[in-house]
């Protein structure tokens, strides 16, 4: 074996084992990954502030309790509301239930009779009815658990202090990383560093706007259709629609189902439909050429592969790390290609 050869088995020997290490620990990883992406998205604010003559640790600061403020605004807007609308749904479920049977029940023959719905009620009733709400329900089953209750807790507490440390440091950890890279090929590696920067930045940024203002968009047709739980599903179809085309798929079997049982009938499920086919059309046209890029956004294929891969691999933390992940591999593979196309290989020259 050469020494080329060697060394390229030891890459692909550290690349697995890297790979494993963090299956093993996946489990703990989270808050981590969230208060690197959080720390990543704001370390351009803190660069444009230190371009202002603010010392960094000043600079991050002033980033840092911007990001909480935006994030505890959205949850104090958005939670209660959701809440709201989740209690709401579950006290008109067992009416929903109800009527659904009688439609069925008609359609089924006469000697089939279908089951009572009393004891969904009556376990609905015991279950989130006297727990107070949904919050105060997860809650009690949360802290049944000791460690689970220790677990949230501490990822509660871990976020924002990894996320300003990181990003307090940030600049120095990409320093000690460019640091470590072969001098030999040092300038290409920081090439496709600052390509994946641009593109990754780019795209998270981009998605995460994307991702809500499609949830605002269907949430506002949804309320304008009279649906009672637009929140609730807007917001979900928009959060959904990282995956391509998933946002159109949820979206329109939840809304319609809810309009379906709400209204008692079909009429408003056309303006359900188109509720979320325009938004999929502005999607496509407007919000993602402009937040995200065309060049930059990744094939919905890619996209897809990439999610189910990750929740396969890592489960919730694999979910997080798919899309950074596959813009980065865009661009090496890019990188790739481009080599090989001016290689003697791909010229059939020898």
């Amino acid at each position: 074996m050469s020494i080329k050869d060697s060394k390229n088995a030891w890459l692909i020997f550290w690349l697995f084992a890297i790979a494993w290490l963090l299956y093993l620990l996946s489990p703990i990883l989270t808050p981590f990954l969230i208060a690197a992406l959080l720390a990543y998205l704001g370390d351009p604010l803190v660069d444009r502030l230190e371009l202002r003559k603010l010392p960094r640790t000043l600079a991050v600061s002033l980033v840092f309790v911007v990001i909480v403020a935006v994030l505890l605004i959205l949850a104090l807007i958005l939670i209660p509301r959701i809440e709201s609308q989740i209690v709401q749904l579950i006290e008109k479920l067992p009416v929903y239930l109800d009527w659904a049977r009688e439609r069925v029940q008609l359609l089924a023959p006469a000697d089939v009779q279908l089951p009572d719905s009393a004891a969904l009620k009556a376990s609905l009733h015991d279950y989130i009815g006297q727990a107070g709400g949904v919050l105060a329900y997860l809650w009690a089953s949360l802290t049944k658990s000791s460690m689970a209750l220790l677990a949230w807790l501490a990822n509660l507490v871990l976020i924002p202090v990894l996320t300003f440390y990181l990003l307090r440091d940030w600049d120095h950890l990409v320093e000690g990383a460019r640091s470590l890279l072969p001098r030999n090929s040092a300038k290409v590696w920081i090439g496709l560093m600052q390509e994946s920067d641009i593109v990754l930045g780019a795209f998270l940024r981009g998605q995460l706007l994307v991702m809500f203002a499609l949830g605002i968009i269907y949430t506002t047709g949804l309320w304008f259709v009279g649906l009672d739980f637009a929140l609730l599903i807007g917001m979900l179809a928009g959060i959904v629609s990282f995956v391509p085309y998933l946002g159109l798929i949820v979206g329109i079997l939840v809304a319609g189902v809810s309009a379906v049982l709400q209204f008692h009938g079909y009429a408003e499920l056309p303006w359900v439909i188109l509720v979320f086919v325009v938004g999929q059309l502005l999607e496509g046209s407007v919000l993602t050429p402009r937040l995200v890029g065309e060049r930059i956004g990744l094939h919905p294929v890619a996209v897809m592969f990439a999610v189910m891969a990750g929740a396969q691999l890592y489960g919730f933390f694999g979910i997080l790390l798919a899309l950074p992940v596959a813009a980065i591999a865009m661009v090496l593979l890019r990188h790739l290609l481009g080599t090989y196309r001016s290689s003697t290989l791909y010229h059939g020259k020898t």
